[in-house]
């Protein structure tokens, strides 16, 4: 059964939508098989994986209104054990029209409890609000990972989300948990991301990623050719941070997914890059500090 990990902020700005697309094209070159599933009327992460805006294709909001099933709704990416449910500006009307729905809470969760069986990580991406859309993620999932920058701003925010994964956890998901909490657009430079840290530590303890990403111009502009930091850039920082992320996920939640065999490995080195990050770093023994 695939373990589903909703990656969720309310706060704008904090590198959801980067963290979602590349962290699921990470654990696809690792030899995982992964769905993206894009929650946000914005739909960046399917412009960000290369499929332009198309109103007729079925998208989230299909599987929300149960007009589709997310079987219909699967879209191919570059990356062979990559696959997409894209989104459309549409699924903002979701938040209306399931508005009086009893089970309008579990709608995601019923559409992709088929698709469990068929992948092994399911990553879904939250629109940055505490909204139905992210209620029906989170309902859906077995863990939420946290993108925030370490600022003071996003201190005060994380304690809302907080709430809320408790209050879901409570009422709808006993299973849910926090996969972790992972700093973005991080600058170890300044005394302020060293304090922020540093509080974190205090109050999430292993629960924060020791991987951390760093601003990086290679990840702002990837999106824009959509295509993951990986297949952009496949040596820039942030394509390496990534791929040290996924490892340090797997090696927590799914540490069997890690043993893959050999020519499963080489059967997704997707022009060399499996076996150039490997010469860098070794599958068991990845060095997650961030230092080289």
């Amino acid at each position: 059964m695939a373990r589903i990990i909703a990656v969720a902020n309310q706060k704008g700005g904090v590198g959801k939508t980067t963290t979602a697309i590349n962290l699921a094209a990470s654990f696809a070159v690792s030899g995982v098989e992964t769905l993206l599933v894009d929650c946000d009327p914005q739909s960046n992460a399917s412009s960000g994986l290369g499929l332009v805006k198309d109103p007729e294709r079925l998208s989230t909001y299909h599987l929300l209104m149960r007009e589709a099933t997310g079987e219909q709704a699967l879209q191919k990416t570059a990356l062979a054990k990559l696959t997409i449910i894209p989104a459309h500006k549409n699924l903002i009307g979701a938040n209306i029209e399931l508005v009086d729905a009893e089970d309008r809470a579990f709608r995601l969760k019923e559409a992709l409890t088929p698709l469990r069986e068929r992948f092994q990580v399911i990553v879904l991406d939250c629109p940055p609000a505490l909204d139905l859309l992210t209620l029906n993620a989170l309902v859906a999932s077995d863990g939420v990972l946290v993108p925030m920058q370490a600022e003071y701003f996003a201190l005060e925010g994380i304690s809302e989300l907080l709430d809320s994964i408790e209050r879901v956890r409570v009422s709808l998901n006993p299973q849910l948990g926090i996969e972790g909490v992972v700093l973005t657009m991080f600058d170890d430079r300044t005394n302020l991301a060293q304090q922020v840290t540093a509080e974190l530590k205090k109050y999430f303890g292993e629960k924060l990623c020791q991987t951390t990403i760093p601003r990086n111009v290679r990840l702002a502009e990837a999106p824009s050719h959509g295509k993951p930091a990986l297949l952009y850039d496949e040596r820039s920082k942030g394509a390496e941070s990534y791929m040290q992320l996924a490892q340090e996920i797997l090696q927590r939640s799914l540490p069997e997914l890690i043993a893959a065999p050999q020519e499963e490995k080489q059967a997704v080195n997707e022009g060399g890059r499996w076996r150039r990050w490997k010469e860098r770093n070794t599958l068991t023994t990845i060095n997650i500090s961030g230092k080289q």
